[in-house]
């Protein structure tokens, strides 16, 4: 399982800009909705993990829109806090909380995007340390979870759509290459797959009004994660 935790870690930084419509009709996830997904690493279950929007919270004086994601596995537990900008939903600051058999870390991710790094602060057993990613790209960088959210702000998830993604050291796109039927948690999807080159992402949305993420996978050194819906919840 700590392999499982590497690779999480490792689905870290990449990004694309869309800003959020004004008219909260037009935004297809709604607060409290929640999106749970399998998750297998060389084709083999690791875990579960829940993709929750939380809407608007306040920290530290400033209002974030808040979207967390918790994975679960044997002698596992990882969650994510992403606090995002309200319109743009890129990030801002990221908690983490991560307990791998019984050993604890708490790590602040922190986007200095204009300082052109990004500050992260790792706590465990009672020590500190501070490291940062320096970002050679210009523009934004962003977390996978929130790239997802606001990949479906976009009408035009079809085949052709090429979404530009930054990472803290390079640039990837990710293209819309064919439709495919897609089965998950009990329902059939007419799902659009979109790869990256280099080839480090494939995710499979649905274009329908939700654009749901159906699943995601990252080629991400050793092994493949791949995360697919199991189900999903709006209130």
């Amino acid at each position: 399982m700590i392999k499982f935790k590497v690779l999480i870690t490792s689905f870290f930084l990449v990004s694309c800009v869309a800003v959020l419509p004004a008219a909260a009709a037009d935004v297809p996830f709604f607060l409290g909705e929640k999106i749970h997904y399998s998750v297998k690493q060389m084709g083999i279950k690791a875990g579960d993990a829940v993709l929750e929007f939380r809407g608007d919270v306040y920290l530290e004086g400033q209002k974030y829109s808040l979207i967390i994601f918790t994975a679960r596995g044997f002698n596992f537990y990882d969650e994510e806090r992403i606090y995002v900008d309200t319109v743009t939903l890129l990030p801002k600051k990221v908690m983490r909380d991560l307990n791998i058999f019984g050993i604890k870390e708490n790590i602040l991710e922190d986007y200095l995007v204009s300082d052109g790094f990004v500050k992260v602060t790792k706590t465990s057993s009672g020590k500190t340390t501070v490291s940062t990613i320096n970002i050679t790209n210009t523009g934004s960088v962003d977390n996978i979870y929130s790239f997802l959210y606001r990949t479906r702000l976009h009408e035009d998830i079809k085949v052709g759509k090429i979404f530009d993604l930054h990472l803290p050291t390079m640039t990837i796109k990710l293209e819309g290459k064919m439709e495919q039927k897609f089965n998950a948690a009990g329902n059939t999807y007419q799902s659009v797959m979109f790869k990256s080159v280099p080839p480090k992402y494939t995710v499979w949305f649905d274009p329908g009004p939700k654009k749901l993420p159906l699943r995601i996978s990252g080629s991400l050194g050793i092994a493949n994660t791949v995360m697919v819906l199991t189900g999903y919840e709006a209130k």
